[in-house]
Parts: structure tokens; sequence; C-alpha cells
């Protein structure tokens, strides 16, 4: 039998996720939107690849959670983008509500699942998502990291001309300008990137990473990124349906660790059948230490106008 794994959203990150997961062949999927026949036409789009990528696997569309029911993991990719005049603040409160009505119905259909958060903004958004849906939390975990970290070994490997799979990073902290590339525990071949370019040349790298989101809008004119993302949401998943125990950078709720308490950030996590089941606590230098905070305090100033905003009744 095969797993069962639900896409909330099927704008182009929800919809490509389900292509690239229906690739694998080991998953149903189910797209759920709320735009009539859209999920449905997009669904059936993919199931008709399945002979000649050689996948079995079904593909269905839904605007209702009634299909989603039994799933294995939930994505939830749905919310809006920024439009211009829109506030951060109106952004945040928007897509809070439309992830808590998507996490209710989760929880209702599938209360065994494990559900991977994508809507931005990421970090707030996992949070929400978690105290929503009233799940331990191994079985909330955010993508961000792997994405951002995916960037920067991009901009490595061209920078030094060498194969992506040779490069390690870690990128923590929020999924913001001021996320943290771990400079120190990044390498190429196993040797340290500080050996193979210059500090000048690795702080622009790291800047470009934090910006990696931007210059595709930028390029683009509308819309954002979908293609890396929708790729770091099928590697996270695979992760936990085949219990593959990888070591990723995800968003996560801390009780203590790293010095952070109550809060959803981007660490280091062991991503397996159970969801999140470790965080892995790597030591930290001053200076790095201080640059997670400083993420975790931008998340946290987010976390409190949701609050404010669920006792004012919005």
């Amino acid at each position: 039998m095969r797993s069962k794994v639900t896409v909330v959203g099927a704008g182009n990150v929800g919809a490509t996720a389900v292509q690239r997961i229906h690739q694998l062949g080991y998953a149903d999927t189910v797209l759920v939107d709320v735009v009539e026949d859209l999920p449905q036409g997009k669904a059936l789009d993919m199931l008709e690849s399945g002979p000649v990528i050689g996948s079995d696997a079904n593909v269905i569309g839904s605007n209702d959670y009634e299909a989603t029911a039994g799933s294995d993991v939930v994505v939830i990719t749905a919310g809006i983008a920024r439009r211009p005049g829109m506030s951060r603040d109106d952004l945040l409160i928007t897509n809070m509500n439309i992830t808590t009505a998507v996490t209710q119905q989760v929880v209702k259909y599938s209360p065994d699942c494990i559900i991977l958060a994508v809507t931005n903004p990421l970090d707030a958004m996992c949070q929400n998502i978690f105290e929503a849906s009233g799940f331990p939390r191994s079985r909330v975990l955010g993508m961000a990291g792997v994405l951002d970290t995916a960037r920067f070994r991009t901009f490595i490997a061209q920078e030094l001309d060498v194969s992506v799979e040779d490069v390690q990073a870690y990128v923590l902290g929020g999924h913001g300008d001021d996320m943290v590339p771990l400079v120190r525990y990044t390498t190429v071949g196993g040797i340290p990137i500080s050996e193979m370019m210059s500090a000048e040349t690795v702080e622009a790298l790291v800047q470009r990473t934090r910006q990696g989101g931007g210059e595709i809008v930028a390029l683009l004119k509308a819309g954002s990124a979908y293609y890396a993302p929708s790729a770091s949401i099928t590697q996270m998943v695979e992760a936990i349906l085949l219990d593959k125990k990888r070591i990723l950078p995800g968003c996560a709720y801390l009780e203590g660790e790293f010095g952070i308490n109550g809060l959803c950030v981007g660490v280091p996590v062991k991503v397996g059948a159970g969801g999140m089941e470790q965080v892995i606590e790597i030591k930290l230098t001053n200076e790095e230490q201080a640059a997670l905070n400083a993420s975790a305090a931008s998340v946290q100033e987010l976390v409190d106008v949701m609050r404010r905003a669920r006792a004012d009744g919005a």
C-alpha cells in the first residue's frame, strides 16, 4: 500500500511539489485548493504523465478535505503573496487566518499526519500551524532551511566550478534577510570553504543567499520561486516517507535548544518517519549564536503580532 501525501495550495509551489512526488512513484497524492476545478485539472494532467514517467501512483484534485483523509504527510503551501499597498502585518494576519483554517481541516481528517509548513512568512506560519494543530512538535516542521541551504550550495559550486554534490552547508535561523549561513560548517569535498575562497567572496555569497528569493522575484517581475522550493519540499517528504533519518535544516519548535524556548526557528534536525525526530544542537561561536538570536527575535516579533491579532479577534 502506498503512502498518502496531501498538498494544500495548487499554486506553482504546491502543484510542482505534487508533480515531483508523483514522479517518485511511491506515494499517492491529493492536491487541494479553494479554486473550483483548478486542483482537479492539474491533478488529472499530472496523472496522465504516469505512463511516460513510469509512475502508477494516483493523483487527485479536490476542493474539500474529505479526499485527504488518512494522509501520512500534509504539506501546507496555501496563502497569498504580498500585494502592492499591503503591509507586512496585513500579509501575516491574512496567511495566519488561512493556515489556521487549513490546519483545522487537516487535523480533522488526518489526525495522525505529519505537517510540513511552507506558507510565508515561514517561521511564523510554522508556529501558527503548530499551535493550531495541537500536535506534538515532532509532527510539525517547516521547509525553508533546505531551500536556503540549496541556494547557498549552488552559489558556492558556481563560484568554485565544482559539483553541487560536494558542497555541504547549513543555513539556520528565520527564512528572511537575517538568516544565518554557517560558514564555519561549510565544506567542499570536506575542505572548509575558508581555504578555497577569500572572506570577501564568502560574505558576498552569504548576502546573495539571504536575498535569494528576492533576486528571483525581481527577475520574474510577477510571481516567485517554485522549482527549488518544490524540490526542497520533496526532499523532506521523502525523508519522512522512507524513514531516511536525514539531517536537514528545518524549522522546528524549540524547547530550550540553542537557548531558544517556545519558538519555531530553523535549526539542524533529524527527519524520519516520526517527523522531526531530533534537534541537532551543534556548538556555535558567540558571533553565530548572536546572529541566531537576532534572527529568532525577528520571528518573535511576527509571532507577537499574530497573538495580538488573535486577542483582538482578527
